[in-house]
Protein backbone atom coordinates (compact mmCIF):
# COMPACT_ATOMS: atom_id res chain seq x y z
CA UNK A 1 0.00 0.00 0.00
CA UNK A 2 1.51 3.09 -1.24
CA UNK A 3 2.02 6.32 1.56
CA UNK A 4 -0.34 8.78 -0.31
CA UNK A 5 -3.54 5.85 0.32
CA UNK A 6 -2.04 5.09 3.75
CA UNK A 7 -2.46 8.68 4.61
CA UNK A 8 -5.83 8.98 3.10
CA UNK A 9 -7.33 5.91 5.07
CA UNK A 10 -5.64 6.99 8.54
CA UNK A 11 -6.93 10.11 8.23
CA UNK A 12 -10.77 9.22 6.96
CA UNK A 13 -10.73 6.56 9.97
CA UNK A 14 -9.53 9.88 12.48
CA UNK A 15 -12.26 12.15 10.74
CA UNK A 16 -15.37 8.79 10.84
CA UNK A 17 -14.48 8.63 14.56
CA UNK A 18 -13.94 12.11 15.64
CA UNK A 19 -17.44 13.84 14.34
CA UNK A 20 -19.74 10.40 15.16
CA UNK A 21 -18.84 10.79 19.00
CA UNK A 22 -18.30 14.52 18.36
CA UNK A 23 -22.09 14.86 17.88
CA UNK A 24 -22.67 12.62 21.13
CA UNK A 25 -21.74 15.69 23.32
CA UNK A 26 -21.36 18.26 21.90
CA UNK A 27 -25.10 18.97 21.51
CA UNK A 28 -25.52 18.48 25.82
CA UNK A 29 -24.21 22.53 26.63
CA UNK A 30 -26.20 23.91 23.99
CA UNK A 31 -29.86 21.78 25.13
CA UNK A 32 -31.27 24.94 26.93
CA UNK A 33 -30.79 27.31 24.22
CA UNK A 34 -32.75 24.51 21.81
CA UNK A 35 -35.41 24.54 24.38
CA UNK A 36 -35.89 28.20 24.52
CA UNK A 37 -35.37 29.05 21.11
CA UNK A 38 -37.55 25.77 19.86
CA UNK A 39 -40.40 26.08 22.31
CA UNK A 40 -39.56 22.01 23.59
CA UNK A 41 -40.82 20.46 26.79
CA UNK A 42 -38.85 18.66 28.91
CA UNK A 43 -39.31 15.43 27.38
CA UNK A 44 -38.97 16.36 24.03
CA UNK A 45 -35.72 17.88 24.95
CA UNK A 46 -34.85 14.04 26.00
CA UNK A 47 -35.71 12.67 22.77
CA UNK A 48 -33.30 15.78 20.80
CA UNK A 49 -30.17 14.12 23.25
CA UNK A 50 -30.90 10.57 23.46
CA UNK A 51 -32.27 10.46 20.00
CA UNK A 52 -28.55 9.76 18.37
CA UNK A 53 -28.36 7.50 20.94
CA UNK A 54 -30.88 5.34 20.60
CA UNK A 55 -30.64 4.40 17.31
CA UNK A 56 -26.69 4.03 16.64
CA UNK A 57 -26.54 1.85 19.89
CA UNK A 58 -29.97 -0.35 18.01
CA UNK A 59 -28.64 -0.48 14.65
CA UNK A 60 -24.87 -0.92 14.77
CA UNK A 61 -24.97 -4.87 14.33
CA UNK A 62 -27.45 -4.53 11.54
CA UNK A 63 -24.65 -1.77 10.26
CA UNK A 64 -21.82 -4.33 10.29
CA UNK A 65 -23.96 -7.48 8.48
CA UNK A 66 -24.13 -4.68 5.83
CA UNK A 67 -21.25 -3.90 5.75
CA UNK A 68 -20.03 -7.77 4.98
CA UNK A 69 -22.77 -7.88 1.90
CA UNK A 70 -22.25 -4.88 0.19
CA UNK A 71 -18.58 -4.13 0.82
CA UNK A 72 -16.55 -1.94 3.24
CA UNK A 73 -16.43 1.30 0.66
CA UNK A 74 -20.20 1.45 -0.31
CA UNK A 75 -21.30 1.15 3.14
CA UNK A 76 -18.83 3.65 4.62
CA UNK A 77 -19.78 6.18 2.19
CA UNK A 78 -23.39 5.55 2.21
CA UNK A 79 -23.31 6.11 6.43
CA UNK A 80 -21.32 9.19 5.82
CA UNK A 81 -23.47 10.85 3.14
CA UNK A 82 -27.00 9.93 5.23
CA UNK A 83 -24.91 10.97 8.40
CA UNK A 84 -24.09 14.77 6.94
CA UNK A 85 -27.17 15.23 5.80
CA UNK A 86 -29.18 14.66 8.15
CA UNK A 87 -26.76 17.60 10.07
CA UNK A 88 -27.76 19.90 7.91
CA UNK A 89 -30.93 18.85 8.28
CA UNK A 90 -30.54 19.38 12.25
CA UNK A 91 -28.84 22.67 11.58
CA UNK A 92 -31.61 24.12 9.85
CA UNK A 93 -34.66 22.62 11.97
CA UNK A 94 -37.08 25.10 12.80
CA UNK A 95 -39.28 22.47 15.56
CA UNK A 96 -38.65 19.66 17.56
CA UNK A 97 -40.13 17.49 15.80
CA UNK A 98 -37.96 18.06 12.54
CA UNK A 99 -34.38 17.85 15.09
CA UNK A 100 -35.64 14.61 16.64
CA UNK A 101 -35.66 13.13 13.35
CA UNK A 102 -32.68 14.22 11.61
CA UNK A 103 -31.10 13.65 15.24
CA UNK A 104 -32.25 9.95 14.57
CA UNK A 105 -31.44 9.92 11.19
CA UNK A 106 -27.97 10.82 12.18
CA UNK A 107 -27.61 7.65 14.56
CA UNK A 108 -28.42 5.51 11.19
CA UNK A 109 -25.63 6.96 9.40
CA UNK A 110 -23.42 6.59 12.51
CA UNK A 111 -24.33 3.22 12.42
CA UNK A 112 -23.58 2.39 9.31
CA UNK A 113 -19.85 4.30 9.57
CA UNK A 114 -18.42 2.70 12.66
CA UNK A 115 -18.50 -0.95 12.15
CA UNK A 116 -17.18 -0.19 7.91
CA UNK A 117 -14.46 1.80 9.30
CA UNK A 118 -13.29 -0.59 11.26
CA UNK A 119 -14.13 -3.64 9.20
CA UNK A 120 -11.50 -1.23 6.79
CA UNK A 121 -8.83 -1.64 9.67
CA UNK A 122 -9.39 -5.51 10.12
CA UNK A 123 -9.37 -6.07 6.34
CA UNK A 124 -7.97 -3.66 4.36
CA UNK A 125 -4.91 -1.99 6.31
CA UNK A 126 -1.12 -4.01 6.52
CA UNK A 127 -1.04 -5.89 9.42
CA UNK A 128 1.27 -3.35 11.26
CA UNK A 129 -0.53 -0.52 10.41
CA UNK A 130 -3.36 -1.85 12.17
CA UNK A 131 -2.72 -0.95 15.50
CA UNK A 132 -1.44 2.48 14.26
CA UNK A 133 -4.75 2.99 13.05
CA UNK A 134 -7.20 1.91 16.08
CA UNK A 135 -5.10 3.95 18.40
CA UNK A 136 -5.20 6.98 16.15
CA UNK A 137 -9.43 6.37 15.49
CA UNK A 138 -9.43 5.76 19.57
CA UNK A 139 -7.46 9.24 20.17
CA UNK A 140 -10.25 10.73 17.80
CA UNK A 141 -13.10 9.85 19.89
CA UNK A 142 -11.11 11.01 23.40
CA UNK A 143 -10.79 14.16 21.40
CA UNK A 144 -14.47 14.73 20.72
CA UNK A 145 -15.40 13.43 24.09
CA UNK A 146 -13.04 16.01 25.35
CA UNK A 147 -14.19 18.58 23.08
CA UNK A 148 -17.58 18.38 23.04
CA UNK A 149 -18.53 20.71 25.90
CA UNK A 150 -15.87 23.08 24.76
CA UNK A 151 -17.06 23.38 20.98
CA UNK A 152 -20.77 23.13 22.62
CA UNK A 153 -20.41 25.96 24.07
CA UNK A 154 -18.30 28.59 22.21
CA UNK A 155 -20.57 27.35 18.80
CA UNK A 156 -23.85 28.23 20.93
CA UNK A 157 -22.89 31.73 22.58
CA UNK A 158 -20.67 33.46 19.34
CA UNK A 159 -23.36 31.83 16.81
CA UNK A 160 -26.33 29.80 16.74
CA UNK A 161 -27.31 25.92 18.11
CA UNK A 162 -27.72 25.46 14.98
CA UNK A 163 -24.06 25.66 13.99
CA UNK A 164 -23.76 22.32 16.21
CA UNK A 165 -24.43 20.25 13.46
CA UNK A 166 -23.21 22.34 10.45
CA UNK A 167 -19.76 21.99 11.97
CA UNK A 168 -20.39 18.07 10.87
CA UNK A 169 -20.80 19.18 6.99
CA UNK A 170 -17.63 20.50 5.66
CA UNK A 171 -15.65 16.82 7.85
CA UNK A 172 -18.56 14.80 6.01
CA UNK A 173 -17.92 16.06 2.97
CA UNK A 174 -13.53 15.79 3.46
CA UNK A 175 -14.66 12.09 4.81
CA UNK A 176 -16.98 11.45 1.28
CA UNK A 177 -13.91 12.01 -0.76
CA UNK A 178 -11.18 10.49 1.32
CA UNK A 179 -14.00 7.11 0.48
CA UNK A 180 -12.04 6.22 -2.60
CA UNK A 181 -8.66 5.42 -0.77
CA UNK A 182 -10.92 2.22 0.80
CA UNK A 183 -9.96 -0.23 -1.53
CA UNK A 184 -13.06 -0.92 -4.46
CA UNK A 185 -12.85 -4.75 -4.27
CA UNK A 186 -13.09 -4.99 0.07
CA UNK A 187 -15.44 -6.72 1.22
CA UNK A 188 -16.73 -9.49 -1.62
CA UNK A 189 -20.60 -9.99 -1.23
CA UNK A 190 -20.90 -12.37 1.38
CA UNK A 191 -23.02 -15.43 0.89
CA UNK A 192 -26.73 -15.13 1.80
CA UNK A 193 -29.37 -12.35 2.37
CA UNK A 194 -30.20 -10.30 5.06
CA UNK A 195 -31.51 -12.22 7.96
CA UNK A 196 -34.70 -9.95 8.79
CA UNK A 197 -35.98 -11.52 11.69
CA UNK A 198 -32.57 -11.14 13.42
CA UNK A 199 -32.35 -7.38 12.55
CA UNK A 200 -35.75 -6.60 13.59
CA UNK A 201 -35.11 -8.60 16.90
CA UNK A 202 -31.55 -7.16 17.61
CA UNK A 203 -32.88 -3.47 16.61
CA UNK A 204 -35.83 -3.91 19.68
CA UNK A 205 -33.85 -5.34 22.11
CA UNK A 206 -30.89 -3.02 21.57
CA UNK A 207 -33.23 -0.01 21.48
CA UNK A 208 -34.91 -0.68 24.53
CA UNK A 209 -31.90 -1.63 26.15
CA UNK A 210 -30.03 1.65 25.53
CA UNK A 211 -33.84 3.84 25.81
CA UNK A 212 -34.49 1.97 29.52
CA UNK A 213 -30.92 2.95 30.32
CA UNK A 214 -31.10 6.21 29.12
CA UNK A 215 -34.91 6.66 30.75
CA UNK A 216 -34.06 4.95 33.99
CA UNK A 217 -30.56 6.80 34.92
CA UNK A 218 -32.96 9.87 34.83
CA UNK A 219 -36.34 9.05 36.18
CA UNK A 220 -35.79 5.91 38.02
CA UNK A 221 -35.36 2.48 37.19
CA UNK A 222 -39.05 1.50 39.05
CA UNK A 223 -40.67 4.52 36.60
CA UNK A 224 -43.04 4.89 33.97
CA UNK A 225 -42.09 2.35 31.25
CA UNK A 226 -38.65 1.41 32.46
CA UNK A 227 -39.10 -2.60 33.76
CA UNK A 228 -41.51 -2.89 30.22
CA UNK A 229 -37.98 -1.70 28.13
CA UNK A 230 -36.08 -4.00 30.45
CA UNK A 231 -38.40 -6.84 30.15
CA UNK A 232 -39.30 -7.01 26.42
CA UNK A 233 -36.03 -6.34 25.66
CA UNK A 234 -34.46 -9.11 27.57
CA UNK A 235 -37.71 -11.49 25.65
CA UNK A 236 -36.37 -9.71 21.97
CA UNK A 237 -32.84 -10.91 22.90
CA UNK A 238 -33.47 -14.41 23.75
CA UNK A 239 -35.49 -14.81 20.48
CA UNK A 240 -33.14 -12.97 18.31
CA UNK A 241 -30.46 -15.99 19.91
CA UNK A 242 -32.87 -18.73 18.80
CA UNK A 243 -33.19 -17.20 15.12
CA UNK A 244 -29.62 -16.76 14.85
CA UNK A 245 -28.89 -20.68 15.22
CA UNK A 246 -31.89 -21.77 12.86
CA UNK A 247 -31.31 -19.44 10.26
CA UNK A 248 -28.88 -20.13 7.13
CA UNK A 249 -27.95 -15.92 7.17
CA UNK A 250 -27.68 -15.25 10.61
CA UNK A 251 -27.30 -11.37 11.39
CA UNK A 252 -24.63 -13.03 13.60
CA UNK A 253 -22.90 -16.07 14.00
CA UNK A 254 -22.54 -17.20 17.15
CA UNK A 255 -19.78 -19.66 16.25
CA UNK A 256 -17.67 -16.48 16.52
CA UNK A 257 -18.15 -15.89 20.25
CA UNK A 258 -17.07 -19.35 20.55
CA UNK A 259 -13.62 -17.57 19.72
CA UNK A 260 -11.94 -17.06 23.06
CA UNK A 261 -9.87 -13.31 21.48
CA UNK A 262 -13.38 -12.01 20.54
CA UNK A 263 -15.32 -12.60 22.95
CA UNK A 264 -12.48 -11.89 25.78
CA UNK A 265 -11.77 -9.06 24.00
CA UNK A 266 -15.47 -7.48 23.45
CA UNK A 267 -15.88 -8.06 27.39
CA UNK A 268 -12.85 -6.22 28.46
CA UNK A 269 -13.91 -3.08 26.08
CA UNK A 270 -17.26 -3.00 27.70
CA UNK A 271 -15.42 -2.70 30.77
CA UNK A 272 -13.09 -0.08 29.89
CA UNK A 273 -16.00 1.69 28.34
CA UNK A 274 -17.94 1.72 31.84
CA UNK A 275 -14.93 2.99 33.41
CA UNK A 276 -14.06 5.91 30.61
CA UNK A 277 -17.50 7.11 29.89
CA UNK A 278 -18.02 7.18 34.11
CA UNK A 279 -14.69 9.79 33.95
CA UNK A 280 -15.56 11.71 31.15
CA UNK A 281 -19.72 12.41 31.85
CA UNK A 282 -19.53 13.10 35.74
CA UNK A 283 -15.87 14.52 35.84
CA UNK A 284 -17.23 17.41 34.14
CA UNK A 285 -20.31 17.55 36.44
CA UNK A 286 -17.38 17.78 39.03
CA UNK A 287 -15.71 20.64 37.60
CA UNK A 288 -18.31 22.66 36.95
CA UNK A 289 -20.49 21.85 40.08
CA UNK A 290 -17.98 21.79 42.66
CA UNK A 291 -14.69 23.31 41.58
CA UNK A 292 -16.41 25.89 39.87
CA UNK A 293 -14.86 25.87 36.59
CA UNK A 294 -16.95 27.61 33.44
CA UNK A 295 -17.89 24.88 30.59
CA UNK A 296 -15.32 25.81 28.19
CA UNK A 297 -12.75 25.48 30.77
CA UNK A 298 -13.94 22.21 31.58
CA UNK A 299 -13.83 20.48 28.56
CA UNK A 300 -10.32 22.38 28.48
CA UNK A 301 -9.68 20.32 31.13
CA UNK A 302 -9.64 16.48 29.47
CA UNK A 303 -7.07 17.96 26.30
CA UNK A 304 -4.28 16.62 28.25
CA UNK A 305 -5.79 12.99 28.40
CA UNK A 306 -6.49 13.34 25.01
CA UNK A 307 -2.89 14.55 24.37
CA UNK A 308 -1.06 11.46 26.66
CA UNK A 309 -3.50 9.33 24.29
CA UNK A 310 -2.24 10.22 21.03
CA UNK A 311 1.26 10.40 22.16
CA UNK A 312 1.47 7.38 23.54
CA UNK A 313 -0.61 5.01 21.10
CA UNK A 314 3.00 4.68 18.76
CA UNK A 315 4.18 2.99 22.22
CA UNK A 316 1.47 0.42 22.13
CA UNK A 317 2.15 -2.21 19.80
CA UNK A 318 5.70 -2.25 20.61
CA UNK A 319 4.70 -2.90 24.09
CA UNK A 320 2.22 -5.69 23.17
CA UNK A 321 5.23 -7.59 20.98
CA UNK A 322 7.74 -7.12 23.48
CA UNK A 323 5.63 -7.95 26.57
CA UNK A 324 2.49 -9.71 25.39
CA UNK A 325 -0.81 -8.23 23.99
CA UNK A 326 -2.64 -9.98 27.16
CA UNK A 327 0.16 -8.22 29.93
CA UNK A 328 0.86 -4.80 27.97
CA UNK A 329 -3.20 -3.86 27.44
CA UNK A 330 -3.75 -5.46 31.16
CA UNK A 331 -1.28 -3.05 32.32
CA UNK A 332 -3.01 -0.50 30.65
CA UNK A 333 -6.38 -1.19 32.02
CA UNK A 334 -4.67 -0.98 35.29
CA UNK A 335 -3.30 2.08 34.63
CA UNK A 336 -6.89 3.41 33.73
CA UNK A 337 -8.79 1.93 36.78
CA UNK A 338 -5.47 3.54 38.92
CA UNK A 339 -6.05 6.91 37.21
CA UNK A 340 -10.11 6.54 38.57
CA UNK A 341 -9.02 6.17 41.84
CA UNK A 342 -6.82 9.08 41.50
CA UNK A 343 -9.27 11.68 39.95
CA UNK A 344 -12.16 10.17 42.78
CA UNK A 345 -9.60 11.58 45.56
CA UNK A 346 -8.93 14.90 44.30
CA UNK A 347 -11.22 16.22 46.79
CA UNK A 348 -13.56 19.70 46.98
CA UNK A 349 -10.69 22.14 46.80
CA UNK A 350 -8.84 20.71 43.66
CA UNK A 351 -7.16 23.09 40.98
CA UNK A 352 -6.62 22.38 37.03
CA UNK A 353 -3.36 20.51 38.00
CA UNK A 354 -4.33 18.80 40.62
CA UNK A 355 -6.40 16.49 38.16
CA UNK A 356 -3.82 15.94 35.71
CA UNK A 357 -1.93 13.51 36.96
CA UNK A 358 -5.06 11.19 37.11
CA UNK A 359 -6.08 12.04 33.79
CA UNK A 360 -2.48 11.44 32.47
CA UNK A 361 -2.82 8.03 33.68
CA UNK A 362 -6.20 7.51 32.31
CA UNK A 363 -5.06 8.71 28.40
CA UNK A 364 -1.83 6.38 28.49
CA UNK A 365 -3.08 3.72 29.98
CA UNK A 366 -6.22 4.09 27.34
CA UNK A 367 -3.04 4.25 24.94
CA UNK A 368 -1.86 0.81 26.05
CA UNK A 369 -5.43 -1.24 25.15
CA UNK A 370 -5.47 0.09 21.58
CA UNK A 371 -4.41 -3.34 20.24
CA UNK A 372 -7.20 -4.67 21.87
CA UNK A 373 -9.73 -3.80 18.90
CA UNK A 374 -6.99 -5.60 16.46
CA UNK A 375 -6.14 -8.55 18.45
CA UNK A 376 -9.86 -9.70 19.31
CA UNK A 377 -10.57 -9.47 15.58
CA UNK A 378 -7.40 -11.11 14.78
CA UNK A 379 -9.21 -14.93 14.13
CA UNK A 380 -12.14 -13.39 12.06
CA UNK A 381 -12.43 -14.14 8.62
CA UNK A 382 -12.65 -11.24 6.31
CA UNK A 383 -15.95 -12.01 4.86
CA UNK A 384 -17.47 -11.41 8.81
CA UNK A 385 -15.40 -8.62 9.54
CA UNK A 386 -17.95 -6.42 9.36
CA UNK A 387 -20.30 -8.67 11.49
CA UNK A 388 -17.50 -9.41 14.01
CA UNK A 389 -16.94 -5.17 14.12
CA UNK A 390 -20.82 -4.66 14.53
CA UNK A 391 -20.60 -6.95 17.60
CA UNK A 392 -17.39 -5.54 19.22
CA UNK A 393 -18.89 -1.63 18.05
CA UNK A 394 -22.47 -2.65 19.83
CA UNK A 395 -20.77 -3.43 23.00
CA UNK A 396 -18.88 -0.62 23.00
CA UNK A 397 -22.29 1.79 23.04
CA UNK A 398 -23.90 -0.11 24.84
CA UNK A 399 -20.87 -0.42 27.62
CA UNK A 400 -20.77 3.74 27.44
CA UNK A 401 -24.46 4.31 28.45
CA UNK A 402 -24.60 1.59 30.71
CA UNK A 403 -21.19 3.21 32.76
CA UNK A 404 -22.59 6.31 32.99
CA UNK A 405 -25.79 4.76 34.16
CA UNK A 406 -24.27 2.64 36.59
CA UNK A 407 -22.07 5.86 38.07
CA UNK A 408 -24.58 7.72 37.70
CA UNK A 409 -26.81 5.38 40.30
CA UNK A 410 -24.26 4.88 42.57
CA UNK A 411 -23.50 8.75 42.62
CA UNK A 412 -27.42 9.77 43.05
CA UNK A 413 -28.24 6.82 45.99
CA UNK A 414 -24.86 7.99 47.92
CA UNK A 415 -25.83 11.75 47.71
CA UNK A 416 -29.18 11.06 48.72
CA UNK A 417 -27.80 9.30 51.43
CA UNK A 418 -25.77 11.89 52.49
CA UNK A 419 -28.23 14.49 52.39
CA UNK A 420 -30.44 12.64 54.71
CA UNK A 421 -27.75 12.41 56.95
CA UNK A 422 -27.03 16.42 57.14
CA UNK A 423 -24.54 16.63 54.79
CA UNK A 424 -24.38 19.64 52.34
CA UNK A 425 -25.07 19.10 48.57
CA UNK A 426 -21.09 19.60 47.76
CA UNK A 427 -20.27 17.37 50.00
CA UNK A 428 -22.95 14.74 49.18
CA UNK A 429 -22.58 14.66 45.31
CA UNK A 430 -18.63 15.01 46.25
CA UNK A 431 -19.31 11.62 48.09
CA UNK A 432 -21.22 10.10 45.46
CA UNK A 433 -18.61 11.01 42.94
CA UNK A 434 -15.56 9.56 44.82
CA UNK A 435 -17.52 6.21 45.42
CA UNK A 436 -19.27 5.87 41.62
CA UNK A 437 -15.60 6.60 40.54
CA UNK A 438 -14.06 3.80 42.88
CA UNK A 439 -16.76 1.45 41.35
CA UNK A 440 -15.58 2.28 37.31
CA UNK A 441 -12.10 1.44 38.70
CA UNK A 442 -13.38 -1.49 39.81
CA UNK A 443 -15.02 -2.08 36.38
CA UNK A 444 -11.84 -1.45 34.37
CA UNK A 445 -9.61 -3.58 36.93
CA UNK A 446 -11.84 -6.43 36.34
CA UNK A 447 -11.14 -6.14 32.61
CA UNK A 448 -7.02 -6.23 33.32
CA UNK A 449 -7.89 -9.60 34.94
CA UNK A 450 -10.55 -10.32 32.04
CA UNK A 451 -7.76 -9.47 29.23
CA UNK A 452 -4.87 -11.80 31.26
CA UNK A 453 -7.12 -14.59 30.77
CA UNK A 454 -8.86 -14.20 27.32
CA UNK A 455 -6.09 -12.83 25.24
CA UNK A 456 -3.12 -15.35 26.78
CA UNK A 457 -1.67 -17.68 24.10
CA UNK A 458 -1.52 -21.02 25.01
CA UNK A 459 1.66 -21.68 23.20
CA UNK A 460 4.08 -20.36 20.91
CA UNK A 461 3.14 -22.03 18.15
CA UNK A 462 0.11 -23.34 16.56
CA UNK A 463 0.00 -27.23 14.69
CA UNK A 464 -2.34 -26.87 11.70
CA UNK A 465 -2.73 -30.44 9.31
CA UNK A 466 -2.85 -29.37 5.85
CA UNK A 467 -3.39 -31.50 2.89
CA UNK A 468 -1.53 -30.95 0.18
CA UNK A 469 -2.71 -31.95 -4.18
CA UNK A 470 -2.32 -35.40 -2.93
CA UNK A 471 -4.30 -35.89 -0.45
CA UNK A 472 -1.11 -36.59 2.51
CA UNK A 473 -1.79 -35.08 5.62
CA UNK A 474 1.14 -33.04 6.48
CA UNK A 475 1.25 -30.39 9.64
CA UNK A 476 2.14 -27.30 9.62
CA UNK A 477 3.94 -24.93 12.06
CA UNK A 478 2.47 -21.25 12.44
Amino acid sequence: MGRGRLCALLTLLALTGFITTLDNTVINVALPTVQRELGLTVTDLEWVAAGYVLSFGALLLPGGRLTDLFGRRVVLAAGIAVFTAASGAAALADSGGTLIAARTVQGVGAALVIPASLAVVAADLPARRRATAVGLWTAALALALALGPVVGGFVTQQWSWGWVFALNIPFGLLALALVSAVPAGSGEPARGGLDLPGVLLSVVSLYLLTYGLVRGGEHGFGSGPVPWCFGVSAVAACLFLVVQTRTARPLVELRLLRDRFLTGGVLAQMLWGIGVNGVFFFTALYLQRILGFSPTRAGLAFLPLAGALLLCTPLAEPAARRLGAQVSIAVGLALVALGLVYVSGTGAHAGYWDLQPGLLLIGTGSALTTPLTVRCLAGVPDARTGMATGLVSAAREVSGVFGVVLVGVVLTRRERSELRTGSDPRGAFLAGYDLGLRLAACCVLTGALVTLVALRRRGRHRRVVARGRNGAARVVTK
